[in-house]
């Protein structure tokens, strides 16, 4: 079953990839990132293709995502302090961006930044 992959994560940049890559290959686990080349050649179109995706084999997946879990940047407010959950508490949030309509897909620089926990998965929008 190593022809199936899991999709770790999606980073804008390929450099903001590349500490967890190595980090994750340094504990044996094999990483392969999609859509990495393209965006060397052209790092203006991440959004459009949804950034470089960070994939492991499905059998690694939770170990991947254990390690992923310890080195991760959570998102942070404007203090600098961990954006809380309204719900869970938790202090594990992501930004998040729905991109629904074709304006957002086009255009994403506009839509407002909302915020996904990892915790409970609810989505905020900032204060």
């Amino acid at each position: 079953m190593e022809d199936k992959f899991h999709l770790l994560g999606s980073f804008e940049y390929v450099a903001d990839v590349q500490i967890i890559k190595g980090k994750l290959e340094s504990e044996g686990i094999p990483v392969f990132l999609r859509d990495e080349n393209t965006l060397n050649s052209d790092p203006l179109i991440s959004n459009a293709i949804g950034g470089v995706k960070l994939q492991v084999y499905a059998k690694d997946k939770d170990k991947a995502l254990a390690i992923y879990n310890e080195i991760r940047a959570y998102a942070i407010d404007d203090n600098g302090n961990p954006i809380t959950c309204p719900n869970c508490k938790a202090q594990k949030s992501e930004s998040y961006y729905e991109r629904k309509s074709i304006f957002y897909k086009l255009f994403p620089f506009f839509e407002k930044r909302k915020y996904k926990c990892l915790s409970c998965e609810i989505i905020t929008k900032p204060e």
